[in-house]
């Protein structure tokens, strides 16, 4: 029984002992005293986590965003661009469409011009209407004013062709079908009065699968307007690069009571099998000559394929 209760007081003074040591290795209680009381320091108190919280990842701008950095950074290039070409340069307006991405851009997108013979895309996109609604194709005498109106540009073709769709009034109201908000047609086709703005809106209805035109009509549009005579198939397919495929149709035209300037257009896509589709419109008046109008419109041309990476 002696024995006994000496082994208890013993192990009774080794805790405390013990719990002494502790404190004198320096571990604190919770309180922050160095006395006793059993509790364990703070950082070896049960349910505390010490793994460190991970700092939020940081965040940037999206894919899109930047997308639409590089487009803005691209249409400031090219506005200044424009802009020192127009200081020396008879007055030219431009606008782009990228069916791909819907983005458009315009320069002087507003302004009227004479269309000269770019109207006859007009004529021709009024003529396939007035078929379809009659529910036909174009008749084979239709078709035959069509051909040369479009590929050589015959102004004996499309008078009777204009004439035989109804003139101003018909071509007025097929215009508005097609969208063509800025463009006033005049007995004298040549002298109708359009925008680059109202031209790639145009071209981009004849390739629309939701738009008036229906299949055939657009094929037959595509047709005439990538089979333009040699000597004609300038402007808008001086820009395309090797395998790409264009249409195109060219207007120029000098009146006395233009001082004998040349009003020179161009208007037409640019198309591949995988990432172009494009349309183009450049407007310009007020050329010395037409061989220097055709060089205008065609840098103009160059300079959105340039700055806009299409």
């Amino acid at each position: 029984m002696r024995r006994t209760r000496l082994w208890i007081f013993a192990m009774a003074a080794l805790v405390i002992v013990g719990g002494a040591s502790l404190i004198g290795l320096g571990m604190r209680d919770d309180s922050g005293g160095t006395g006793g009381g059993g509790v364990l320091p703070r950082s070896l108190t049960f349910g505390d986590d010490p793994t460190p919280k991970p700092s939020p990842t940081p965040t940037g701008p999206s894919p899109e965003e930047l997308a639409a950095q590089q487009r803005a950074k691209r249409v400031k290039a090219l506005d200044a661009a424009l802009k020192k070409l127009d200081a020396t340069s008879p007055e030219f307006s431009v606008a782009v469409l990228d069916k791909k991405t819907g983005q458009r851009y315009s320069y002087r997108g507003s302004e009227r011009y004479d269309t000269a013979s770019i109207v006859k895309v007009q004529v021709l996109a009024c003529a396939l209407l007035r078929a379809q609604d009659a529910g036909r194709k174009l008749s084979a005498g239709e078709l035959a004013l069509a051909k040369p109106m479009i590929r050589l540009s015959d102004n004996n073709a499309t008078t009777s062709l204009f004439t035989k769709i109804g003139a101003v009034s018909s071509v007025s109201k097929c215009n508005k079908r097609l969208g063509l908000k800025q463009t006033t047609v005049n007995t004298a086709w040549g002298l109708t009065k359009t925008t680059v703005d109202d031209q790639v809106k145009l071209l981009s209805e004849l390739v629309d699968t939701k738009g008036p035109l229906d299949a055939g009509s657009r094929k037959q549009a595509f047709t005439l307007m990538s089979t333009v005579d040699a000597a004609q198939d300038w402007g808008v397919p001086a820009v395309a690069k090797a395998g790409e495929t264009t249409t195109v149709k060219n207007g120029w035209d000098t009146r006395s009571a233009d001082g004998g300037l040349w009003a020179i257009n161009t208007v037409g896509r640019v198309t591949s099998d995988d990432d172009v589709d494009v349309s183009v419109a450049v407007l310009s008046h007020n050329n010395k000559s037409m061989d220097g109008g055709i060089t205008l419109v065609q840098k103009v041309a160059k300079l959105t394929r340039q700055h806009l990476k299409y």
